[in-house]
């Protein structure tokens, strides 16, 4: 087969059948797998979730939810003072 006349469909078929001789079918698949792009904008989902929640509130929800470890107050929360 002539690489240069090959249509690009060609190429991915010759190019899949090259990695399974090679790696395997497993070997295949993860070679693959490494290449999901996933879909969506996790930054912005993301801020619709957490809103303005600061990690002292989520660690709060964590010992709350899981039972286990403690809270410690940060020094900026120790030293601040409330707005005027």
């Amino acid at each position: 087969m002539n690489k240069e006349t090959m249509s690009l469909d060609q190429i991915r078929r010759e190019g899949l059948k090259a990695l399974e001789h090679h790696l395997g079918p497993d070997g295949l698949i993860r070679f693959l797998q490494q290449f999901e792009t996933g879909w969506g904008d996790y930054t912005k989902e993301r801020h619709k979730w957490l809103k303005e929640t600061s990690v002292e509130v989520l660690a709060e929800k964590i010992v709350k939810k899981t039972g286990r470890g403690r809270i410690v107050k940060t020094t900026t929360e120790k030293n601040s003072k409330p707005e005027t």
